[in-house]
């Protein structure tokens, strides 16, 4: 009798044929070659301060948050994390979630929706990717770096609109126009989403973003999310914007009901590196 899973087969032949096949190398503990692949920017990850601060939050709080955010996930240091992120990068509130990939799709999911409008860079991480899916929102994909073809997807529609761009593209290391599609979203109404997973840490004074170097953070019609994995060198991630965007995605964003809270280890360590 065949199995239902053998269709798997034939793509994995299909795969090996066309040199695609993924697969996990595991390092070692402790440091090796130079490393140039890492997301852990800042190199904080080993940091003695950060390490300490994620072992004292685990002995405190516990190996796990022990529920989602909602129910008895969130703890003080949930909330000083998320406190003390939004005043170092300049916006009302901030939303911190188990991931960036959860972030981005929160975002996406709760400020848009059906009949509503995503502009999206054609060069936008695969989370937004994924995010523009599940929000049943129409969809335009504009060219890469293009502040009027976002401007001419977004022209004429009535009703939610967001263009949602990352700062820094993870593929070729360019800079979105962040200025040039903030003005594009205001003339016609939309909300402008900004991932700036790759600015954190490494742009604006004292590395507050790229959108604070913009001079858009904090701005009432601008989104950001954020990784803790990167610049950070932990783990998690978060949304920042006006405090009733932040108070929505409490009460809708799916990612952030349903899903476990940050394990405390890793908030802590996020804090420690951020201070």
């Amino acid at each position: 009798m065949p199995s239902p899973f053998d269709w798997i087969d034939d793509e994995a032949r299909r795969r090996a044929g066309a040199g695609l096949v993924r697969s996990l190398r595991p390092r070692p503990a402790g440091t090796g070659p130079l490393d140039l692949a890492s997301n852990d920017y800042l190199g904080l990850t080993r940091h003695p301060e950060v390490t300490a601060a994620a072992a004292e939050a685990a002995g405190r709080w516990g190996a796990g948050s022990t529920g989602s955010r909602l129910v008895t996930g969130t703890t003080a240091l949930h909330t000083e994390l998320e406190s003390e992120l939004a005043r170092f990068c300049g916006f009302e509130a901030a939303l911190v979630f188990s991931s960036g990939y959860a972030a981005n799709l929160a975002a996406l999911t709760a400020l848009t929706g059906p009949g509503a409008l995503i502009v999206s860079d054609a060069g936008n991480h695969a989370s937004i990717v994924d995010g523009c899916r599940l929000s049943r929102a129409g969809t335009a994909v504009v060219p890469h770096a293009d502040p009027d073809a976002v401007r001419k997807a977004l022209d004429g529609h009535c009703g939610r609109a967001l263009a949602v761009t990352d700062s820094v593209f993870s593929v070729d290391g360019d800079a979105a126009p962040l200025a040039a599609l903030a003005g594009a979203c205001r003339e016609t109404g939309a909300a402008l989403l900004v991932d700036d997973a790759h600015g954190l840490g490494v742009l604006g004074e004292g590395g507050r973003g790229a959108l604070a170097a913009a001079g858009l953070a904090g701005a009432p019609d601008v989104v950001a999310t954020v990784t803790l994995s990167k610049s950070l060198g932990s783990q998690g991630g978060a949304v920042l914007g006006p405090a009733r965007v932040i108070d929505h995605l409490v009460n809708t964003a799916r990612t952030f009901i349903f899903d476990t809270g940050l394990a405390p280890a890793a908030a802590g360590a996020a804090l420690g590196a951020l201070r």
